[in-house]
């Protein structure tokens, strides 16, 4: 897709009402601080349109993104903070829990997990949960350029096992530094909205 014009149209509270939009939704869920905010910049070509911050649990709303006023990008609540006291947390499970529900746009939602670490406990919950919703997470793994190439197979595997994912999940590998998995996840975006087969082939990135 060709970014011609994009916008951050709503925000969402805890206490906020869901807008009832009438374009394509996706969903990107992670855990605080995997870059969900430099993914998004990245996947728009914007360097500063979703803030980036090195303090973990900064996003704490719902923010919906409008792409070309034809679909919308939907950032979720970072997960995962331990410092956020507990009720601060239960809201925001609630939050997302809601929106999952009440969203009849909704087309997919993407999991980040750091691809330099096995997946955490939380990172687990989160695909169990976001699957016992009814949907079939997308992982994309962060933080590519931050690992050589001789261990990238090591570390999807490390994913794959680590969560259990199910048979023909895919896995795209992603680099916010440079792009590298841009082209792989837009495609696959652009495969959602238009409601086309997708091949449920993992992209193992052997380059």
């Amino acid at each position: 897709m060709v970014i011609k014009n994009v916008s951050l149209e709503t925000v969402c509270g805890i206490t906020s009402r869901l807008p009832e939009t009438d374009k394509p939704e996706i969903a990107f869920a992670g855990k605080s601080n995997v870059g969900k905010s430099s993914l998004i910049n990245g996947l728009m070509n914007r360097k500063a349109l979703a803030r980036t911050s090195s303090q973990p649990g900064k996003t704490q709303t719902i923010n919906f993104y409008n792409i070309n006023d034809a679909m919308y990008l939907v950032d979720l609540p970072g997960y995962g903070y331990a410092k956020a006291p507990q009720r601060e947390k239960e809201k925001w499970g609630k939050m997302i829990e809601r929106y999952l529900h009440t969203s009849r746009q909704l087309k997919a939602i993407f999991l980040l997990i750091d691809i330099r670490h096995e997946p955490s406990a939380n990172d687990r919950q989160m695909y169990e949960w976001i699957s016992y919703q009814g949907f079939e997470p997308i992982i994309i793994a962060t933080k590519l350029d931050k690992i050589s190439r001789s261990q990238i197979q090591k570390q999807l595997k490390l994913i794959r096992t680590g969560l259990k994912v199910k048979p023909g999940t895919r896995i795209l590998p992603f680099s916010a530094l440079n792009k590298q998995g841009r082209e792989e996840i837009w495609q696959l975006m652009d495969e959602l909205i238009a409601g086309e087969p997708q091949e449920m082939t993992e992209n193992l990135n052997e380059e």
